[in-house]
C-alpha cells in the first residue's frame, strides 16, 4: 500500500470515501472498481497501482474503518463509567461521531457485516473478530455486574444487543443513513426497556 500511503492526505481521502461510497451501495461482487475509479477522480489502473486487487483495497477499508472506531473510542471512552448500558451509549456516540465525518461508513460497515462472498468473508470475520474482542473490553471490564438482577446472563444480554443492532442494520439501506442518529436514539430506548427490566 506503500503508493498509496505516500499520497497527500486530501487525495487519500477522495480515494478512500469514493471507494466506501461504492462498496456501501454494492456487495463485494457487484461493486465495480471502474465507478470507484470514476467516483475518485483517477483512471481504473490507478486504482490498481494504488492497492493492487480489488481485494486488497476492500480489506483496506475494512481495516481503515475498524482502525479508526477503535482509535477513537480508546482515545474518547470514560473508563470510570460502571454502567453496562451507559458504557454501549457512550462507545456508540462515539462511533456516529466518527461517521458524521466519514458519511459513506455506515452502509459499508453494513454491508460488511452481512458480506457472504467467499473471496473476502473469511479474511472479514477475522477482523471483525478482533473488533469483538475490544468490544466485549469496553462493555464488560470495570462494569458493575451488581446492578442486574441475580439471575441475568450479562453476556447473553451483550448478545441481544447485538442481535437488535443487526435488525437495525438491515432496516437500513444505503440512501437513508442521513437519520442514523436519530436511529440510535430508537435503539437507546429499547436499551432502557431492557435495563428497567434487568436491573434490580
Amino acid at each position: 500500500m506503500e503508493n498509496f500511503t505516500n499520497l497527500p492526505e486530501k487525495k487519500r481521502q477522495k480515494i478512500i470515501n469514493a471507494a466506501l461510497k461504492v462498496f456501501g451501495t454494492h456487495n463485494y461482487k457487484k461493486a465495480s472498481v471502474s465507478d470507484i475509479a470514476a467516483e475518485a477522480g483517477i483512471s481504473k489502473a490507478m486504482v490498481f497501482h494504488y492497492f493492487g486487487t480489488k481485494k486488497d483495497m476492500y480489506l483496506y477499508l475494512v481495516r481503515f474503518c475498524s482502525d479508526i472506531l477503535i482509535s477513537e473510542i480508546k482515545s474518547n471512552f470514560d473508563e470510570t463509567v460502571t454502567d453496562f448500558f451507559e458504557r454501549i451509549i457512550l462507545a456508540s456516540d462515539i462511533k456516529i461521531a466518527v461517521m458524521k465525518q466519514y458519511a459513506a461508513i455506515p452502509a459499508f460497515l453494513t454491508n460488511i457485516y452481512f458480506e457472504e462472498d467467499p473471496i473476502v468473508k473469511n479474511d472479514v470475520q477475522k477482523i471483525l473478530a478482533e473488533g469483538e474482542v475490544y468490544r466485549n473490553h469496553i462493555a464488560f471490564d470495570g462494569m458493575d455486574v451488581s446492578k442486574f438482577k441475580e439471575d441475568v446472563d450479562v453476556t447473553l444480554v451483550m448478545k441481544m444487543l447485538i442481535w437488535m443492532a443487526e435488525g437495525f442494520a438491515k432496516e437500513f439501506s444505503a440512501h437513508n443513513y442521513t437519520d442514523l442518529e436519530a436511529r440510535c436514539q430508537e435503539y437507546y430506548r429499547c436499551m432502557d426497556i431492557l435495563k428497567s427490566n434487568l436491573y434490580k
